[in-house]
């Protein structure tokens, strides 16, 4: 096994006893990217000069310190890292370098956390499989011929195959969650406002969330702990208590009362997928958890919903991008061409394909037809949701209806690809809590269990999917998921 697919806190211990020093973390996660990412390409670009300065300062310094001191994370590569490049995975932002960390960024640094590199994405977060890169695809550690899921998918690829122990990412539509899933990691996606936005290059900012992609559930939560908590500098960041969330994971579920709506539970979801969701469920149960079948009755709705107001809100955000204040320039006769080139030559097709279709909704004549009527239809879901809460305590799933599929598989239907978030994509619009855990294999792929909490209650959905991982089935190391330190 990988060093860094050991759990945070058997690291810390080695550390604080002197086995371990930064510096051997960050050697055999250099060794393992040197040793994997011809394969997978997860990263977009390795800050090993960085990397290694941080390692010495922290073994220097004395004292006990943090879970999270000397570990390696990498970290999706449109979270702003001051002076290391941060391109979200777009040719438009080439070689851009933030002059301003995020502020995920600095509360992680300040824990001790050393930063590695950037991981691939889908060029703005937009994309389920890390195909829509403006660089290059990242693969499946369980399969190179496999997607990873997106548009996290370089970080979800990166943790599966340890060469970091853990990274982050961000979710709109279920982008930390359903790469989690596909690579057999944990993956938890806060409360919209759990976690600040500040230094998130936007996709969609009423629905955006940076969260953990982590080995196993009690990372997730060291992580959120480290990061979790109101920020001035975000105007949607909420002010609400960070609880103590390792607290949370006692094993104990018993008489929590866990909703599973029908919708996600039947067409669409592949068989294989269903059983080991079931099979999940029955470990649960097992734990004196009520598990029961609900209704969300708007769900069949989301993902027309979804794809209404993410890109009405990315065709307002991904303006910016006209050559003027950063990043790539092309040269035109007068102004208009230079905006029209730069956008051409900079912007990937699925990126101008959504702020097409944002704009349409946006326009005179459509706002009331479209976005103003998804906005309702919004509402809606998360009051399908306040009514199961009002009876239950999470509610659970499949993280996505399949296992990864392969390269190239749904690349020339945007539709189809569309419909892989159906599962993910509900809880984003209710802006809820929800984490991924692994749930077993269908014909040697990883499957994904997704649960889903009230608002701000990120405690209880780590403690149901920790008390599974404690007594479910456990996954075997992955094709490009093992290596020694």
């Amino acid at each position: 096994m990988s060093l860094l697919k050991k759990p945070l806190k058997e690291i810390h211990n080695g550390l604080k006893s002197g086995e371990l020093t930064a510096s051997d973390l960050l050697d055999a996660s250099l060794q393992r990217i040197r040793e994997t990412d011809s394969i997978l390409h997860a990263f977009l670009h390795v800050d090993e000069a960085g990397a290694r300065r941080r390692a010495q300062a922290l073994d220097e310094r004395s004292g006990d310190r943090g879970p999270l001191a000397g570990i390696p994370m990498g970290i999706k590569d449109n979270i702003s890292t001051e002076g290391v490049t941060t391109t979200a995975g777009s040719k438009i932002l080439e070689g851009y370098t933030p002059l301003y960390p995020a502020t995920v960024m600095e509360k992680l640094e300040g824990a001790g956390a050393n930063l590695v590199g950037k991981m691939n994405m889908d060029e703005f977060g937009m994309g389920s499989s890390n195909e829509n890169s403006g660089y290059y695809e990242t693969r499946n550690p369980w399969d190179p011929e496999r997607v990873p899921g997106g548009s996290s998918g370089g970080s979800a690829a990166a943790v599966a195959a340890g060469q970091v122990s853990f990274a982050l990412g961000s979710d709109t539509g279920g982008s930390i969650r359903q790469p989690a899933a596909f690579c057999g990691v944990v993956g938890l996606k806060p409360t919209y406002g759990r976690v600040s936005r500040f230094g998130l290059i936007a996709f969609a900012s009423s629905l955006d969330q940076i969260g953990p992609l982590t080995g196993n559930v009690e990372d997730a939560a060291y992580v959120l702990q480290a990061m979790a908590g109101h920020d001035p500098l975000d105007s949607t960041s909420a002010d609400v208590e960070v609880t103590d969330y390792l607290s949370a994971l006692t094993g104990d579920v018993k008489g929590l009362k866990v909703a599973v709506p029908r919708e996600l539970m039947g067409e669409g979801i592949a068989p294989g997928v269903k059983d080991r969701v079931n099979g999940a469920l029955k470990v649960l149960e097992n734990l004196g958890a009520v598990v029961e079948e609900v209704s969300l009755p708007h769900v069949e709705y989301a993902v027309a919903t979804y794809y209404l107001l993410a890109p009405a809100e990315a065709s307002s955000n991904l303006a910016r991008y006209d050559g003027v204040r950063f990043g790539q320039r092309a040269a035109g006769e007068n102004l208009i061409d230079m905006f029209s080139h730069t956008r051409n030559a900079g912007f990937g097709e699925e990126v101008k394909r959504r702020i097409m279709l944002g704009t349409y909704a946006l326009s005179s004549g459509y706002y009331d037809a479209y976005y103003k009527k998804a906005q309702q239809v919004r509402t809606l879901i998360r009051r399908d949701f306040e009514n199961i809460f009002n009876q239950y305590d999470v509610v659970v799933g499949p993280s996505a209806p399949t296992t990864a599929f392969k390269l190239g598989e749904k690349t020339e239907d945007p539709l189809t690809m569309y419909l892989n978030d159906i599962c993910t994509i509900p809880v984003s619009l209710a802006g809820l809590p929800a984490v991924s855990v692994p749930c077993g294999l269908s014909d040697g792929l990883p499957v994904g269990l997704q649960v889903v909490g009230r608002p701000f209650a990120e405690a209880q959905v780590l403690q149901v999917a920790h008390a599974y991982e404690q007594q479910g089935e456990r996954l075997p190391e992955p094709k490009l998921g093992g290596g020694t330190r």
